[in-house]
């Protein structure tokens, strides 16, 4: 089953609202101060999100130096995904009602799965999840994720002011940005003047 897409993407502006974090700290989205790169995974230990995942951790020092800050949201509940993602050194957001896909327009589909171009990444995540597991590095999923299998993946990248900056919409399981994709978009962004419109409305 799919999820209706919206036709949020470059150009729209996202409200500004509070969120919480799986650790219970607050964030805000988007941020008063510096670009939000929001990316939607899928759910908690799934392996393709947490090999991507390892390689924004690896660089996320770069991420920073930039000026981008990281929030990650998963479609399982909080008290799953801690066990997952509490050393993860970026905000993760639980959303198990999925109102932020819906609201973004991140679908879900079985092509996450069945394109092509997924198994590949899929066979790498799945061996290297395996030696994770093994090494007490990671944890296994649940065998029957909240929300399903089948979410396809999406980033965002957010002024400050709520206007997006770019979005890609994941056509398979691992089709997100890569760390210089990001920085290259937000360096891109820096370099181009914002138009003028009306700052985003507070979102109770």
């Amino acid at each position: 089953m799919r999820t209706p897409r919206s036709p949020m993407g470059p150009g729209s502006t996202v409200p500004r609202r509070g969120l919480s974090t799986v650790s219970g700290d607050p964030v805000t989205v988007p941020d008063p101060t510096r670009p939000v790169h929001l990316q939607f995974r899928r759910f908690a230990g799934c392996p393709v999100c947490n090999m991507h995942l390892r390689s924004v951790v690896r660089r996320h020092h770069e991420i920073e130096a930039a000026g981008i800050r990281e929030v990650v949201v998963f479609h399982s509940p909080a008290e799953e995904l801690r066990r997952h993602t509490g050393d993860l050194p970026f905000a993760v957001v639980a959303d198990p009602d999925k109102r932020l896909y819906r609201e973004f327009g991140v679908e879900q589909s079985p092509r996450a799965l069945l394109a092509p171009r997924a198994w590949w990444p899929i066979v790498r995540a799945v061996v290297s999840g395996a030696w994770h597991v093994v090494r007490g590095r990671e944890h296994l999923p649940a065998s029957s994720p909240h929300g399903g299998r089948l979410g396809l993946p999406a980033d965002f990248l957010v002024a400050p002011d709520g206007q997006i900056l770019a979005a890609k919409h994941g056509e398979h399981a691992y089709d997100q940005w890569s760390v210089d994709e990001l920085l290259e978009l937000a360096a891109r962004a820096a370099r181009t003047p914002p138009p003028a419109h009306p700052a985003p409305a507070e979102r109770p």
